[in-house]
């Protein structure tokens, strides 16, 4: 396996990352871009062209006496509650904020929510799943794609769009775009717009919900996959829908954007976090940094960990020996909201283990001689690969701090050291 000689993402990961000539992925590529070759002249042009649109976007609704100049999806994360600050503060726009509610909540995500509301002072409508609905789905597309978390993604990529057509708000603001972010699938240039297709293709692991409806023995119903249904072209062109991402057009660091929200709006941080030293990320949900995360590891050989230090490194606050150091303390790292899932859906770890047999990727795992999956390499074994020293960035000394808990800002009832045993559904 190759790894980047410069994060510590493997070649195999998802999706498409490329290697180049030096052995530099392009997310790290993607990133030098953003932070060298674009300057101060070309950022305030962007911006520039980012209030055209909003405030283009705004005369026109308010010329219609709509209350609403745009939509804003947001899950009470650290990111959503700084666009949030952005547009209703600094650009003085009226958003209607926007949650797709998947159910498998944790008490403080529902506390950043309910504070992102109260302290910006905003509009909310929020799609709650069924419970049962969404613990049928997830155990389905567990056993059909390796996903437990599927439904988050299809319901926070779907009922946005729904929200535009029903409130006749054309304009989305997503924050960033994930895989540009991660892995560079995207040039900054293309200032790529949200699609149907690229949601279905990634965020919807290729399927609509009329695909698995047409599945044999599928084990859902129309009902539960009542909120993924994509509105018509028809619907889309009458209100002029369209989604685009912020971070095209402004400087994007989400971790100075976590510590700005602590500061100035009383985020809560997370603490005791078992797969990744991140403490302002993935909070909202129990699963998405523990067993989905998880689930990534054991077909791919990577997790958050590697996400993380590799966002790290690249913003040089962290060294790629230390981010490895990450990695091999996190990646592997089974968490306790396994047994959460399991007791949920009625599935022991020995059937969970067998769903996911053939998703292994074999680029990275093999069975030993005992029928045991072993990683057959890891980014330890490349700490001093050629090249290495040569793709080092260097690092910012007052940017190397680590991660706050900000007990100050965490509710009295938070108990250091417990575990979530339960889904807080609203």
């Amino acid at each position: 396996m190759d790894y980047c000689k410069r994060c510590v993402y493997p070649e195999n990961s998802k999706p498409g990352i490329i290697f180049d000539d030096e052995g530099i992925c392009s997310g790290c590529r993607s990133f030098e871009r953003k932070t060298i070759s674009i300057d101060n002249a070309d950022w305030d042009s962007r911006e520039r062209k980012f209030k055209e649109i909003l405030f283009d976007h705004r005369d026109t609704q308010r010329r219609k006496q709509n209350p609403y100049d745009c939509i804003i999806p947001v899950s009470g994360g650290k990111d959503s509650t700084w666009q949030v600050y952005v547009i209703r503060e600094k650009y003085k726009l009226n958003p209607l904020l926007v949650t797709y509610n998947h159910t498998f909540n944790t008490p403080l995500g529902i506390r950043n929510l309910t504070n992102l509301v109260s302290r910006l002072d905003c509009n909310l409508i929020r799609y709650t799943t069924a419970p049962g609905s969404a613990k049928r789905i997830a155990k389905y597309m567990l056993k059909t794609v390796g996903d437990v978390t599927w439904h988050y993604h299809a319901g926070i990529m779907t009922f946005p769009i729904t929200a535009a057509i029903q409130y006749d708000v054309p304009l989305i603001l997503w924050g960033e775009e994930g895989f540009s972010e991660l892995v560079g699938m995207h040039n900054l240039d293309d200032y790529v717009e949200f699609t149907k297709k690229k949601r279905q293709e990634h965020s919807m692991r290729g399927f609509e919900p009329e695909d698995l409806l047409q599945r044999e023995n599928c084990e859902l119903t129309r009902y539960d996959l009542a909120p993924f249904f994509y509105p018509t072209d028809q619907q889309l062109e009458n209100v002029g829908v369209r989604g685009i991402y912020m971070a095209n057009y402004i400087r994007w660091d989400g971790r100075k954007q976590a510590e700005f929200v602590i500061d100035n709006f009383g985020f809560e941080t997370g603490r005791d976090r078992e797969r990744t030293f991140n403490t302002y990320a993935k909070l909202e949900d129990i699963h998405a940094n523990g067993l989905h995360d998880w689930l990534k590891y054991l077909k791919f050989g990577y997790g958050r960990a590697t996400d993380d230090a590799s966002n790290e490194i690249r913003h040089g606050r962290m060294s790629r020996n230390d981010g490895i150091e990450m990695v091999k303390k996190y990646d592997h790292v089974r968490p306790s909201d396994v047994d959460v899932f399991l007791d949920a859906v009625d599935m022991t770890e020995p059937e969970l283990m067998a769903m996911i047999e053939s998703m292994r990727d074999p680029q990275i795992w093999r069975k030993d001689k005992f029928g045991e999956w072993k990683t057959i390499d890891n980014v330890a074994n490349h700490i001093n690969d050629d090249g290495v020293d040569h793709a080092r960035i260097p690092l910012i000394e007052n940017e190397r701090k680590p991660f706050r808990t900000t007990p100050e800002n965490i509710s009295p009832h938070t108990q250091t050291g417990t575990r979530q045993k339960e889904y807080v559904i609203l």
